[in-house]
């Protein structure tokens, strides 16, 4: 039943989620006593928020930012605070722009923030936009001062931050990335739902074309780490060499293909194709799967002078947050194998659901449409 239940919720959430999990880039800069920063927020999350679209017709045109601007600097800024030396500084907005990030278009905001005629020696930033409207969104920040970069994310659990002048924590910002990994993993649904259609089948075997229950926890064990590991290498190969831009692909190619793999992957369990090297096929659309995952760590930022360690720590946090994944789901999956439930209701009606969700996507994705609201 628990299995029932997790499953149930991820295909409840994957119509909040086909898409890139709300994120806002806030960059922050001090020279001397100066301090400026420049925000992005995606338009799809302030069209949630305040409403954008005056005309209804599913598109958010620069004039109707434009009409908006003062109702969506207001809201902003109201949500960010920015301390020096433990005093208020005043916020002031200057530019109002649009860019396109990866996943659509952002509002940008340029503003200054007066904190007195003295260089601050700690810059603290308060951050709540959106906390109230959606749990998962993250803020992140690039701060720099003095020629030195410095990254984190803001969050309902971290919603304060403080930057002390010449402190800077390699070992911090390999714990924020190792969070982030984790994170990331969690609500990857994309992700989750094409691991779980790899793991339905590793408690049965296929005899005659029929799915029957696997007699030894051993040979599911040794499939679950085949499939697993050859996961892990591949998206741990993508993900090195796009995050260092060694190799770069189209976001829309990878996000399509992303929902491609999933739907492959559930049908496979409908209709075998592969049954004894789904390893293979792990290691086949892990590799996509990495640039996914590159995605976010570019958007996070990569801080330079720690550019190793924030790799690692994402990359290491990907695979905490997959191996909880497994060590719930295989327990459950083993104990359950031989029942009726397990066979019709969580591998058939599992593999179906997954399948039918992941078709969603990739019409999404791949004709740019949205089918979800």
């Amino acid at each position: 039943m628990r299995i029932l239940v997790l499953l149930s919720l991820l295909f409840a959430a994957t119509a909040v989620h086909a898409h890139k999990p709300s994120d806002s880039y806030l960059a922050l800069s001090v020279d001397g006593a100066a301090v400026r920063g420049q925000w992005d927020i995606a338009l799809r999350d302030l069209e949630f928020a305040l409403g954008l679209d005056s005309d209804g017709n599913g598109e958010i045109t620069w004039g109707e930012l434009k009409l908006k601007r003062r109702e969506v600097e207001a809201y902003a800024f109201s949500r960010l605070s920015v301390f020096s030396d433990g005093k208020p500084c005043a916020v002031s907005a200057s530019d109002f722009l649009v860019d396109e990030h990866s996943d659509g278009a952002y509002a940008v905001m340029r503003f200054s923030a007066d904190c007195g005629a003295r260089p601050p020696a700690s810059l603290e930033v308060a951050y709540s936009l959106f906390f109230d409207l959606d749990p998962t969104h993250r803020g992140l920040l690039r701060f720099e001062r003095g020629g030195t970069a410095q990254t984190a994310v803001l969050s309902p659990e971290r919603p304060r931050l403080a930057f002390k002048a010449g402190e800077s924590s390699p070992l911090a910002q390999f714990l924020d990335y190792l969070r982030e990994g984790v994170w990331h993993i969690w609500i990857g649904f994309d992700h989750i739902l094409f691991l779980l259609s790899l793991l339905l089948p590793s408690v049965l075997i296929l005899r005659k074309n029929e799915w029957q229950a696997a007699q030894h926890f051993r040979d599911t064990f040794w499939d679950v780490l085949k499939v697993v590991t050859s996961f892990t290498v591949a998206h741990s190969i993508t993900l090195s060499l796009a995050a260092l831009s060694v190799i770069a692909l189209p976001s829309r190619l990878v996000e399509s293909t992303i929902a491609l793999s999933v739907v492959l992957a559930a049908l496979n369990n409908l209709k075998p194709v592969v049954a004894e090297r789904r390893w293979a096929v792990a290691f086949a659309f892990g590799l996509i799967h990495g640039f996914g995952f590159a995605s976010v760590l570019a958007d996070l930022g990569l801080p330079q002078g720690t550019l190793l360690l924030a790799l690692v720590g994402f990359n290491l946090g990907v695979e905490t947050g997959q191996l909880a994944i497994v060590g719930a789901f295989l327990p459950l999956a083993y104990a359950l194998r031989g029942s009726w439930f397990y066979r019709r209701v969580v591998f058939t009606g599992g593999s179906a659901t997954i399948a039918l969700v992941a078709l969603v996507w990739l019409a999404e994705r791949a004709l740019n449409v949205k089918i979800w609201s």
